[in-house]
């Protein structure tokens, strides 16, 4: 039944953002929304549905096997991405909305890489007498739900620190990029795949 597909892929989606095993992609979403402030929750959120976007046409293509990569290549690009959105915070010195345009792109493109990373998964779950609409429809609003959750936690965080703290903006970014770029470079140079 197609409800029960939508429910479970749903479940599978959100378990993709929110899990112990998701680390890559909560680090992403980390170092995409380190930036920004609770003021800027209508910026966040399109960013965040710019890699679902991204992060749901690759799963399309790979699940219907138009395009397909190796993944160990897939699986050190991943953290590459992380490393470069992190790097990318660590040299911001403005803030604006206009300054960080860019980071929609970086959302779409990236996101892109990390939809073949569960490809692979995905693909043998979903049985030939399944619906695929459903499956990633599901899949995919899931996953959505899941980032929206992470982005509402880090900015009340965000929020909590600005109100409560004299931290400043640029310190909050410098720490939160650098720990994201530490674990992310670790990721990557662990899931080397030509060594």
């Amino acid at each position: 039944m197609p409800l029960q597909d939508f429910i479970f892929y749903f479940k599978l989606g959100w378990e993709h953002i929110i899990s112990a095993d998701a680390l890559d992609h909560q680090l992403f979403i980390l170092a995409l929304v380190a930036i920004y402030s609770y003021k800027n929750l209508k910026q966040v959120l399109i960013l965040v549905t710019a890699f679902t976007i991204g992060h749901s046409l690759t799963l399309f293509l790979s699940v219907t096997d138009v395009i397909r990569f190796e993944s160990k290549w897939v699986e050190f690009l991943i953290p590459c991405t992380i490393v470069f959105t992190s790097i990318s915070n660590l040299f911001r010195t403005n803030f604006s909305l206009k300054s960080v345009k860019i980071n929609y792109y970086l959302a779409l493109v990236f996101g892109l890489i990390h939809g073949m990373g569960f490809a692979n998964s995905i693909r043998i779950m979903l049985a030939k007498d399944q619906n695929i609409g459903w499956g990633l429809f599901g899949f995919n609003v899931g996953l959505e739900a899941g980032q929206i959750f992470m982005v509402v936690v880090v900015l009340l965080i965000t929020l909590l620190i600005f109100n409560y703290t004299k931290i400043r903006r640029r310190d909050w970014v410098l720490f939160i990029s650098a720990a994201v770029f530490s674990l992310a470079l670790k990721m990557a140079l662990e899931r080397i795949p030509f060594l």
